[in-house]
């Protein structure tokens, strides 16, 4: 039947109907942190390759008593050092005991003292951080004070001296190290937080009635995350080179659980020339994860800094 009204064509006013396939394409939308991903493996050959670097290590750190071929502290006096055999692919130490158990086990208190350390200096960080700069003041200027004391110090002297008078234990180097991370990188999430602090949404709130805690909830805490996950992902690194050179320096985890750094200490100076081995594998393991931690972070910060986008 033709349209009452001149010139109006119903057949060519109705618009098309999308194909299903486009239509779900344009209705749906990609989770922030999948698109983050799906963006390093794109652009960012190195950040991907620490990346599984890392996955690696918390496979082998979680799985350890399932893929290590032998106890971290069975011993055979039949079996010192070892080069490499069927048997020991990395060799043997001193004692007898199985090299490539040692690492994997290794892997697991590096990881268990570098997430820990990383967990607790995160909340520290960002509640010093968001703290000091959305109230400003006084109150910020004597907290920013307390933290140039803390890192008017040599951060490793200072380290030693802590765990001189804590002792050396899993707990003691978890903390210590998270304490340590968390007021160092305060600074840097402070920073954020003062920019964050001058936009306009959160003048908006706060004229609205929000109150202060909402306002660092809702508007504060959610556009600091990017960088709080970003200086979370670089620390790693640091903190488990700094949990080895502690655990060189014997303050670290002590014997018999294996870290790398005891590994270099002990039989790695011990018996540097008649076994290299010993020292050269446990520096191999750490290298490659201050390796995998450093192109990972690097990778996610040229992601999630907006500063950086296309960098």
């Amino acid at each position: 039947m033709p349209s009452s009204i001149p010139g109006l064509d119903t057949k060519s006013e109705v618009a098309p109907a999308l194909p299903a396939p486009e239509a779900r394409m344009l209705g749906a939308t990609r989770p922030w942190w999948v698109d983050v991903w799906v963006r390093m493996l794109v652009g960012k050959p190195l950040g991907t390759i620490g990346g599984v670097i890392v996955v690696g290590m918390l496979a082998a750190a979680v799985l350890a008593d399932w893929i290590a071929p032998y106890g971290y502290a069975q011993t055979s006096l039949r079996a010192r050092f070892i080069a490499m055999s069927a048997a020991h692919w990395l060799g043997t130490d001193e004692l007898g005991r199985d090299l490539l158990t040692r690492l994997i086990y290794g892997a697991r208190i590096s990881l268990y003292v570098g997430f820990g350390a990383i967990a607790i200096g995160s909340v520290l960080a960002t509640l010093i951080g968001i703290v000091s700069g959305y109230l400003g003041g006084r109150f910020d200027l004597l907290l920013q004070r307390g933290v140039d004391a803390w890192m008017a110090f040599p951060p490793l002297l200072l380290l030693l001296s802590i765990m001189s008078l804590l002792g050396p234990s899993v707990w003691n180097i978890t903390t210590v190290l998270g304490v340590a991370f968390g007021i160092q990188n305060s600074r840097v999430v402070r920073g954020v937080a003062l920019l964050v602090k001058e936009h306009t949404f959160v003048e908006s709130a706060r004229a609205l009635g929000a109150g202060h805690v909402r306002t660092t909830l809702t508007h504060i805490l959610p556009n600091v995350m990017p960088t709080i996950i970003v200086v979370a992902t670089t620390g790693l690194s640091t903190v488990i080179l700094t949990e080895a050179s502690l655990s060189f320096l014997g303050l670290g985890v002590p014997p018999p659980y294996p870290t790398w750094g005891g590994m270099l200490s002990l039989a790695g100076l011990d018996h540097m020339y008649r076994a290299p081995w010993l020292a050269i594998w446990p520096a191999v393991a750490l290298s490659l994860a201050v390796f995998g931690f450093n192109m990972l972070g690097d990778a996610l910060r040229d992601l999630l800094d907006p500063r950086l986008k296309g960098g």
